[in-house]
């Protein structure tokens, strides 16, 4: 039976109105998602599968990328336990802290409050964002929380180590200039979001978060090894990204695309509802320095501090984030 007080009252009420029986369910063999090695990487023939990835796909799976199992494993668990306590008790640890606890939001706008918004245009999810800069100062009420801020602490080295590797590859491939783009991914931009995306019998009452393009340079999932839900637009058609244990997925985010001169891809991406079971993910994001010009050919110069302000402009007045297409050198009038 779940614990539907865990639930922030807006997708309560969709559950209990929807709930039904979960049932076992089974996940595709393959789902032909670029594999990258990350202990191979200066090798040529991997750094040409990369270059591949990164151009078809925005997206690879990686392996032998160095974090321990059992520090992705401990994460999972105690972000379990964690959307597990009451609703209440989530809120109410975030108060007064630069943590924040959002649900039922679109993707990108992360909020305190439940929305207005009927059912059908709600994405069925709860998460915490926790910005790496305030770990060493954070000091959370709930033991679970604390506990987790321990974990990510170690997590973040790892993390940072690898967006730095990908990236320096990236860069080289690119033939941008690599000491004057380190600033493009800025460590203390770094910033983890736990996602919790209940299972609910009817799916049809909508996605668990929406379909988008990620506003970063890259973000490293750690996703449910049991639970499949991401999914990738692809040829014009959508895949089934296959949850496999102890690998990660990178995806290419907007600046990273930017960064490319479109040579890159940001790859547009969505979360299905599960009909069986709950999804657990971890996602790291790395964004470059507030304030570094982006320069291209493509696009007009501009700064992450301004795509930012841009497209939580456009949520408020249209509703959905137009991105990229907004700082592009021609658009159509």
């Amino acid at each position: 039976m779940k614990n539907i007080e865990s639930y922030p009252p807006v997708l309560r009420q969709v559950e209990e109105e929807r709930g039904g029986k979960s049932e076992e369910g089974m996940e595709d063999d393959a789902d032909g998602v670029p594999i990258i090695d990350l202990e191979w990487l200066e090798d040529e023939q991997e750094w040409n599968k990369l270059d591949e990835a990164c151009k078809d796909w925005g997206l690879f799976r990686l392996v032998n990328h160095g974090v321990p199992f059992t520090l992705l494993k401990h994460l999972q668990d105690l972000a379990k336990q964690l959307f597990c306590l009451s609703f209440e008790a989530k809120q109410a640890a975030c108060i007064g802290t630069p943590l924040t606890y959002f649900w039922g939001t679109p993707a990108l706008t992360p909020s305190r409050t439940p929305l207005t918004r009927g059912p059908q245009n709600m994405n069925f999810v709860e998460g915490f964002d926790l910005p790496f800069s305030h770990l060493p100062h954070l000091n959370p009420q709930l033991p679970t929380l604390h506990s987790i801020r321990l974990l990510l602490t170690e997590y973040e080295r790892h993390l940072s180590r690898i967006a730095k590797t990908i990236f320096e590859a990236m860069a080289k491939r690119l033939e941008l200039k690599v000491e004057g783009s380190k600033s493009y991914i800025a460590e203390n931009t770094g910033m983890v979001r736990v996602y919790r995306y209940p299972n609910c019998s009817d799916t049809n009452v909508g996605w668990g978060m929406e379909a988008h393009t990620d506003s970063s340079v890259l973000s490293i999932l750690n996703q449910d090894d049991e639970v499949s839900g991401l999914q990738i637009l692809k040829d014009d058609q959508w895949l089934t990204v296959k949850p496999i244990s102890n690998t990660l997925i990178v995806n290419l985010g907007d600046m990273m695309q930017a960064i490319s001169n479109d040579r890159y891809k940001s790859v547009t991406h969505r979360v299905s509802i599960n009909k069986h079971k709950e999804r657990i993910s971890i996602c790291y994001f790395v964004f470059p320095g507030e304030d570094v010009v982006i320069e291209s050919s493509k696009y007009k110069p501009f700064t992450y501090n301004e795509f930012r302000a841009q497209v939580q402009q456009d949520i408020k007045s249209i509703g959905h984030k137009i991105g990229l297409p907004r700082f592009l050198h021609y658009q159509d009038s």
